[in-house]
């Protein structure tokens, strides 16, 4: 019974480790000069082995952020099995990652975090890659929301909300701007905000 979970540990083990190695790589060199063979071969493990994990290049890097892809739309889901109407919990939710100072709503300086940032926005394919996460995190809270064409259109406008929100406090953090200065602002503008798309969309509301 015990051996699926030894390996299921190794196998998440292995999978950072690529990651990790192959990211500390992209930061020192940057992505476009160092190749998978390169990240293999550092990594300790086969180029065929490598692409077991990570199926494209991008996604050393990208799977950082997958992990946020369906979380509008499990918020949602939980919500309404809660009783709960979908802004406010996704109101909530995103305030509470930023009281965190969560990567991924932008306000966070670790400088670890602040080079990854870097990394990925600085990087045109990984940018590209970043969008179509969007799009399908995007896809993920329609289909939570209904489904039709008035939710596909109210999670448009939801995550885009989340994306400049998040976006605004990367600009300030990355402009040399510390988290407990930026902190007050970013809570005001995500309240106006989830306020203006609760006025918009009363039947989420």
């Amino acid at each position: 019974m015990s051996e699926p979970g030894l390996r299921e540990r190794k196998k998440r083990q292995t999978f950072r480790h690529v990651s990790d190695t192959a990211v500390r790589l992209f930061l020192e060199r940057g992505f476009d000069a160092v190749s998978v063979a390169e990240v293999a071969a550092a990594a300790e493990i086969s180029k065929p082995t490598l692409f077991r994990y990570f199926p494209a290049k991008e996604d050393l890097v990208l799977h950082r952020i997958a992990d946020h892809e369906r979380e509008a739309a499990e918020v949602v889901t939980t919500a309404r099995a809660e009783g709960i109407a979908p802004l406010p919990a996704l109101r909530r939710r995103f305030l509470g990652l930023l009281a965190a100072a969560d990567p991924v709503t932008g306000l966070n300086d670790d400088p670890e975090v602040r080079v990854f940032h870097a990394l990925l926005y600085g990087t045109p394919s990984l940018v590209a890659g970043l969008h179509a996460h969007v799009e399908r995190s995007e896809a993920a809270l329609a289909d939570a929301l209904g489904g039709d064409l008035d939710a596909r259109l109210a999670a448009a406008q939801i995550v885009a909300v989340r994306r400049v929100l998040a976006e605004e406090n990367w600009r300030r953090i990355a402009a040399g701007e510390r988290v407990a200065d930026v902190r007050p602002d970013a809570v005001a503008a995500a309240e106006r905000a989830f306020t203006a798309l609760a006025a918009g969309l009363p039947q989420l509301a």
